[in-house]
């Protein structure tokens, strides 16, 4: 049985408390994973530097240490992360007509919003970049309430669309992203990747993100038992191209054969060009849920912070 198949989506109706929840189930979980000791809630800190106030000594840990140290807050931390979302008509896939299924739109914003709210717990800013032929939302990284709230409306607002012919132009995109935001930041994008037009150009693009030693990840975002595997029933249906509304009918085995080993392909294209520009890529089956977002973000962060 499917995550998603536990799943209400009323609950998309207080984006702010679904993210809380998945957030606070994630934590609950990390005992039981390999990420065991690794606080959700600490606090950066720094060794005391002698005539500066003392207004901000963390006396715990001098109690517990007999050493001063200085707590790091919000405007010290130097971990930014931009969050990048395709909003391209592909990603609103599956269409479903009775509202009870979640689409890969809905579950990468779910995904981002529950990364906001880990990343606030961690002191650490995010901003928000969103995409489709041209890059309509950019924000810059800032940790403050206001802020969070302001990008929990914005993904608010996008789980309610559901616009066709919505073209990906993800090249152009992600190069403005690249000269953009702030050096060393992590970037964490959200996308089926499905622009095939210039596999070479998109490829470029993602190297770009490596420029001034970016961490970033990729979830691929995809429906992987009906995109990847083509597990449809076999029964003539309708396949309708929901970037451009092109329309097709068909025995779904008709292609099957040939549709299975070429998207494999394309996707082992991407992983082996992922590979070389050490850009970090997760397969993320919408079935699948959200704890192995938030583990990579956990892991990106350690590695930054060492």
């Amino acid at each position: 049985m499917s995550y998603l198949e536990h799943f209400d989506l009323r609950q998309l109706n207080n984006l702010e408390l679904l993210a809380k929840q998945v957030v606070e189930g994630f934590i609950i979980g990390l005992h039981k994973s390999p990420f065991h000791g690794f606080s959700v809630e600490f606090a950066e800190h720094r060794l005391y530097n002698p005539g500066e106030s003392t207004k901000n000594i963390d006396w715990k840990v001098y109690g517990r240490t007999d050493k001063l140290f200085v707590k790091k807050y919000e405007e010290e931390t130097n971990l930014r992360c931009q969050i990048v979302i395709d909003t391209s008509s592909s990603m609103y896939f599956p269409k479903d007509m009775d509202g009870k299924q979640m689409n890969k739109l809905q579950f990468s914003a779910v995904a981002a919003a529950s990364l906001m709210n880990l990343l606030q717990k961690q002191r650490d800013a995010f901003g928000l970049s969103l995409f489709e032929d041209a890059l309509h939302i950019h924000t810059k990284a800032k940790s403050s309430t206001k802020h969070y709230r302001l990008m929990l409306s914005y993904l608010d607002r996008l789980i309610r669309e559901d616009t066709l012919d919505k073209r990906t132009s993800a090249t152009d995109a992600l190069h403005q992203i690249a000269d953009q935001i702030h050096k060393r930041s992590m970037v964490m994008i959200f996308s089926d990747m499905f622009e095939s037009s210039d596999p070479e150009a998109l490829f470029s693009a993602l190297q770009h993100l490596k420029y001034n030693k970016h961490e970033v990840v990729l979830f691929h975002v995809v429906d992987k038992s009906l995109e990847m595997d083509f597990e449809f029933e076999n029964r003539p249906h309708e396949f309708i191209d929901m970037e451009t509304g092109e329309r097709i009918k068909l025995q779904s085995n008709q292609i099957k054969e040939y549709f299975v080993p070429k998207l494999a392909a394309y996707k082992e294209a991407l992983i082996q060009k992922c590979l070389q520009y050490k850009i970090d890529f997760v397969e993320a089956d919408i079935n699948e849920g959200f704890h192995p977002i938030l583990e990579r973000y956990l892991v990106r962060r350690k590695k930054m912070m060492i």
